[in-house]
């Protein structure tokens, strides 16, 4: 069985440190593996709450450093390895977070030695876990490192733009996504700080056209919009199944065909 879990659906700082939605992050369960994307503040205690044990993920991704996005990286590596009880695991990361140019790395020296192995991840880059395969995308972000992924799974693939701009290439590579997950922090043509707006959100659906499109990573302005609104508009236009996610959304893949938009909470 696979499913996919939104711990959290925050966009902006401001969001964030409200918490207004919550910011810890996104469990994908593909067959018998678990991956967390993106582990920001409230990663554990939504994973509690929404039923994730945490010592169940086998790979931490985490696309860029922004707090947001890494925040509770090493809380997870923490629980996912019992404390290093269990030397287990794999991260994947954008380089920002393992090899910063200055600073220190935001998974501490000692988080590294808890898991089995990282990999510092950089554009089009390819790694294999088990029969899923990731291929990182080459995204445009405040964070020169920063990156998307694409996860080929055995019946479905998942395209996660991470926090990007549009381009010609990150289309290029999301083609052939069954279900596209957008960060979205903006509605209509307003996007600032190389992000996505909902002007970008449809150009990247109607070229892509998944199965499902679900928007997340909302900013403060796109919570005065309405996602839903925002996601019936891409639908409208595109014919696309897309959807507003919210804290606690879960969807099995493949079972795209049952969900009806717009509904209470898209």
């Amino acid at each position: 069985m696979s499913r996919i879990i939104f711990l959290g659906t925050s966009g902006s700082s401001a969001v964030t440190s409200k918490q207004m939605r919550s910011s810890g992050g996104i469990i994908l369960q593909a067959g018998d593996l678990q991956f967390h994307l993106d582990p920001g503040p409230g990663a554990l205690n939504k994973a509690r709450e929404f039923g994730i044990n945490p010592n169940h993920t086998c790979v931490v991704l985490v696309s860029h450093n922004h707090i947001n996005h890494c925040n509770d990286l090493n809380a997870v590596v923490e629980a996912m390895t019992h404390a290093g009880l269990e030397h287990r695991g794999l991260i994947l990361a954008s380089k920002s977070i393992i090899q910063p140019t200055e600073g220190h790395p935001f998974l501490t020296k000692y988080h590294q030695k808890l898991v089995e192995k990282i990999i510092p991840m950089e554009k089009h880059h390819k790694v294999a876990v088990d029969d899923v395969e990731i291929h990182t995308l080459p995204v445009q972000h405040t964070d020169d490192a920063a990156l998307g992924f694409k996860f080929f799974c055995p019946k479905f693939t998942l395209g996660y733009t991470g926090d990007t701009i549009l381009s010609a290439d990150l289309l290029e590579e999301l083609m052939g996504s069954d279900i596209l997950i957008l960060n979205v922090p903006y509605p209509g043509n307003t996007a600032e700080g190389m992000n996505l707006d909902t002007e970008a959100a449809t150009k990247i659906i109607g070229t892509v056209q998944p199965r499902l499109a679900i928007l997340t990573h909302f900013g403060m302005d796109m919570l005065k919009a309405d996602p839903m609104i925002e996601a019936r508009e891409i639908q409208r236009i595109t014919a696309v199944q897309t959807v507003a996610a919210y804290d606690g959304l879960t969807i099995a893949p493949g079972g795209w065909e049952s969900l009806k938009s717009p509904v209470k909470g898209y």
